[in-house]
């Protein structure tokens, strides 16, 4: 293995290129991107996978923020999706509550009926900033991160060719070469990050496992709004009549999208919904209709599609970059002298990732929400996965053997959140799980909970565009 070829120059296959580049510095690792391609910079979020990809390739918070508009993210606000609004925040008081994989902090908020402002991040319902309290998580300009990432990438050596790719040979089952109008590449390995195109991946028989029967949204309108005096430490996740609304503060401005089931509307009448929930006009500045699903195999031969190319789930939960993180450093660890047996890992393992995705995105639409047509019709199709779990998980809360495979994005802690607000367990279950256990450990466990209230009833905060505009000052 000298050379690989990322054919792509979006965020998945630059974060790709910075991972492998950076584990394997002798290897030649050349990206062909076509500038044909134009990106739509109205607002990204990552998941907490994003702090290992940036401690392993040397990114600071003080470079995202000054190079990519970024914000803070502490999780995500859902608002109008239950009687009260909920925040799936994963902090590292709750989330560390555990007694072996007992998760007690999450037992302790279900039978006492705390409410979401109880046990989430108290700062983040009043955009306010600690610095010994800083996330893992944040918001992009789609646009700028890009441009910062292809920055890093040339700061590591990995080249950039600007090039439409034409031509994909195979032999064997493998891709020999790619070629543009005007020149051949020939490498030993491929990824594909070339998006809903795949480009490469499709050429060596991959197929497509759609999710539509599970999820029901279909299409989305994207659109900018201007900036504000004050950003959320949020994403914003907003139920709408068919579907919902993200709102995602970048520096400058919103991002923002109302992602829908177009059997009930289409994007015009998207559009004015959201210009009267937000109070003024807006402009569309992208139309995207999807299918929620995975192909069956994201490793072919020399060649594995990664980011878009392998996968979309509707971003409720903002997995397209964890993945893409996730794909890479698996890919890392499997890629040199890999074997067949390398490849039936890679491809058993990324099932997994993508199923606990989809089962923890459909998870959210398990609501009573009644006040629309499309609310009151959508009948949930559960995957067999995702209903064997919420049996068990009624009468106990999530362990990790629950989640075979590793290099998932989703675990008990989001788990738990979902199971409390959306009233999934049986409260005397789980008072009984919890009265199980010794006497110190309850009394370790409330004592936690109290620390945890003591550290937020601090008033030492900044506000988040305060904190944000300090950093360029530094």
């Amino acid at each position: 293995m000298k050379k690989i070829c990322i054919v792509g120059g979006g965020t998945a296959g630059l974060v790709t290129a910075l991972i492998l580049k950076t584990r394997f510095s002798s290897l030649q690792i050349d990206i062909v991107k076509s500038d044909k391609i134009g990106i739509i910079g109205v607002g990204e979020g990552s998941t907490e996978h994003w702090k290992e990809f940036a401690d392993f390739v040397g990114i600071t918070i003080k470079q995202l923020i000054t190079e990519t508009d970024a914000t803070l993210k502490n999780g995500i606000m859902f608002e109008d999706w239950t009687k009260q609004n909920y925040f799936h925040n994963i902090i590292g008081d709750f989330s560390n509550l555990k007694f072996a994989q007992y998760q007690s902090g999450y037992a302790y908020t279900i039978i006492n009926n705390f409410k979401p402002k109880e046990y989430t991040n108290k700062d983040s319902w009043n955009n306010k900033v600690k610095h010994n309290d800083l996330p893992n998580q944040f918001h992009f300009n789609t646009f700028k991160l890009n441009n910062f990432l292809l920055k890093k990438c040339k700061e590591k050596n990995i080249n950039i060719y600007e090039d439409e790719i034409l031509k994909v040979n195979i032999k064997k089952n493998n891709i020999e070469s790619i070629e543009s109008k005007s020149k051949k590449y020939k490498h030993d390995f491929y990824i594909d990050s070339t998006g809903f195109k795949r480009l490469l991946i499709s050429k060596l028989g991959a197929k497509w496992k759609s999710y539509s029967k599970y999820l029901p949204m279909n299409e989305a309108i994207a659109f900018p709004t201007p900036d504000t005096d004050e950003y959320n430490t949020y994403t914003l996740a907003k139920a709408m009549s068919s579907g919902w609304l993200w709102r995602i503060p970048t520096q400058g401005r919103w991002g923002n999208g109302y992602v829908f089931n177009n059997k009930y509307i289409n994007a015009e009448q998207a559009k004015k919904e959201c210009e009267k929930y937000l109070g003024h006009k807006i402009e569309i500045g992208k139309n995207i209709k999807f299918e929620a699903g995975t192909l069956e195999k994201a490793w072919i031969g020399n060649c594995v599609a990664t980011g878009l190319s392998s996968s979309f789930i509707e971003p409720l939960e903002a997995s397209s970059i964890g993945t893409s993180i996730q794909q890479a450093f698996m890919l890392m660890h499997l890629i040199i002298n890999y074997k067949e047996t390398d490849v039936e890992l890679y491809n058993t393992r990324f099932k997994f990732i993508v199923e606990n995705i989809r089962d923890f995105v459909l998870l959210h639409y398990l609501t009573n929400k009644k006040d629309s047509k499309f609310w009151k019709e959508f009948k949930p199709n559960l995957p067999l996965s995702l209903k064997i779990n919420l049996e068990k998980w009624k009468y106990r809360l999530p362990i990790e053997e629950d989640f075979p495979g590793g290099y998932q994005l989703f675990n008990g802690n989001n788990f738990a959140i979902l199971l409390k607000e959306l009233n999934l367990v049986d409260k005397k279950s789980i008072k009984k799980e919890y009265n199980s256990l010794s006497k110190d450990f309850k009394d370790y466990t409330e004592q936690k909970i109290r620390d945890y209230n003591k550290f937020y009833s601090d008033t030492n905060t900044l506000g988040h565009k305060q904190f944000l505009q300090s950093f360029h000052y530094k």
